[in-house]
């Protein structure tokens, strides 16, 4: 079993966000926890529905289930059926979304403040009797497949992706990808939906986050009138997070039709909660926000070896991977560009960050933090994003204070520690002829 994360030291919250997030909380019998926060500026409101759930929570035979349920929940309950769902929030001048990933599924609002008893409505006629049955699941499993093969089947990064998943995962539910295997999507069935449905998307597997234009008293007492009676489910199984300790890189390369070479690189990371996060956090908008960022003008404009250069550090709830994306140009030697980039993350190693280009990241990383606050939205989504994966929406409110305090020897340390090679996992595209019906085929190694 992995080590568990290390704990944060406490973390003082920044005091401008102090005084944005007066929030009550309440918890109904049934376990549906609730977070409310006023802000009379417009009269308008922000919902959102977190459910503890997504690609983590699901096994061989039915990846891709919560994906699906995304579009599922849109198909109709009870109340209100099939397609009313939005034609009755647009009719009332709101408007809809929802995403899946790995941790976690999200449905939101965004409405005037006087359809809040209307949208409390829907919501929990969904939560507590959705439309589940053999017609509906056919129409949204194509939707699924479409869906599929437009973003991973032809779609270079797609293609990269899941293969690296399979790469960096021998164990974890993280390697499968979020959309799920087609031949899963396909043979998911209706009792398969009704079962994870009464496990996952029930009210005490989620979190409802209400923002904007609210009387919080009046609002509780609309939560607890259109949810309090919808029951209880079973206790989700835990998620046990069996990944082997990573040993050697590990190489695949994909001959795919395609403009040009490209490569995504991974290294293991570790868990949301863990301490060396936040650094990482820094080290990932030194490396490549922005165009004068370092990978950019490393890579692109001073040697011209890339067209284009990204690192994605996404947080999650077991140990994740930064992610490295390097678009080519035509006659690029992929080998070249990975030894390129690999001298520079020693670079960081050995050096670290200059101090203009620390004190950049760090500012940049509490304007896109203040950034998103600015809305009902982003608070409600910043909140759950924060309870789902650090265990309080509290503490992101001490993520300024952080990025602020971080120094140039720890993030030295935490680029030493994580930028190890023994931790690498690499795809590279190889780009081939195109052909009437080809499908990519892959080399896969593991360098000890």
């Amino acid at each position: 079993m992995a080590k568990a994360p290390a704990k944060p030291a406490a973390r003082k919250a920044d005091p401008v966000l102090l005084s944005l997030f007066d929030v009550q909380e309440a918890t109904l019998p049934n376990g549906l926890r609730v977070r409310l926060l006023a802000n009379h500026q417009t009269p308008v409101v922000s919902l959102y529905t977190f459910f503890q759930v997504g690609s983590r929570n699901e096994r061989p035979g039915i990846t891709g289930i919560s994906h699906l349920f995304e579009h599922m929940m849109f198909n109709g309950a009870k109340k209100y059926g099939p397609k009313k769902f939005d034609q009755t929030l647009e009719s009332n001048g709101g408007r809809s979304n929802a995403y899946t990933s790995t941790d976690m599924t999200v449905y939101y609002e965004d409405f005037a403040s006087d359809a809040l008893e209307t949208v409390l409505d829907l919501e929990s006629d969904r939560m507590r009797s959705l439309r589940i049955n053999d017609v509906a699941l056919k129409s949204e499993r194509q939707v699924v497949l479409e869906e599929r093969r437009v973003r991973v089947d032809n779609d270079i990064t797609g293609i990269m992706d899941e293969e690296l998943g399979t790469l960096v995962w021998k164990a974890h539910a993280y390697r499968w990808p979020v959309i799920g295997w087609q031949k899963d999507i396909e043979n998911i069935t209706r009792q398969d939906c009704e079962q994870y449905f009464r496990t996952y998307y029930a009210p005490n597997n989620a979190v409802l986050y209400i923002v904007g234009d609210i009387d919080p008293k009046k609002t509780l007492a609309l939560v607890r009138k259109y949810y309090g009676d919808i029951p209880k489910g079973p206790t989700p199984a835990p998620v046990l997070d069996a990944e082997p300790e990573q040993k050697g890189e590990r190489r695949a390369e994909v001959r795919h039709p395609a403009q040009s070479p490209a490569l995504m690189i991974a290294y293991r990371g570790p868990a949301a909660r863990d301490e060396d996060t936040l650094l990482l956090d820094v080290i990932q908008y030194a490396l490549a926000k922005g165009e004068g960022s370092r990978l950019t003008k490393k890579l692109v404009y001073d040697t011209q070896l890339a067209v284009s250069v990204g690192v994605d550090w996404g947080w999650r709830l077991d140990p994740g991977i930064i992610l490295f994306f390097l678009e080519l140009k035509p006659d690029s030697d992929p080998r070249k560009v990975e030894e390129a980039l690999y001298a520079e993350l020693q670079r960081l190693v050995a050096e670290g960050l200059t101090e203009r280009e620390l004190q950049k990241a760090k500012n940049n990383l509490r304007a896109d933090h203040l950034r998103e606050l600015a809305t009902n939205s982003g608070r409600a989504h910043a909140m759950g994003h924060y309870e789902a994966l650090l265990g309080s929406w509290r503490d992101g409110l001490s993520l300024p204070s952080v990025y602020a305090a971080a120094t140039n020897e720890q993030v030295r340390a935490v680029a030493a520690k994580y930028f190890a090679p023994e931790r690498r996992s690499v795809v590279t595209v190889r780009p081939t002829a195109p052909a009437d019906g080809a499908v990519p085929t892959v080399d896969a190694q593991e360098v000890a």
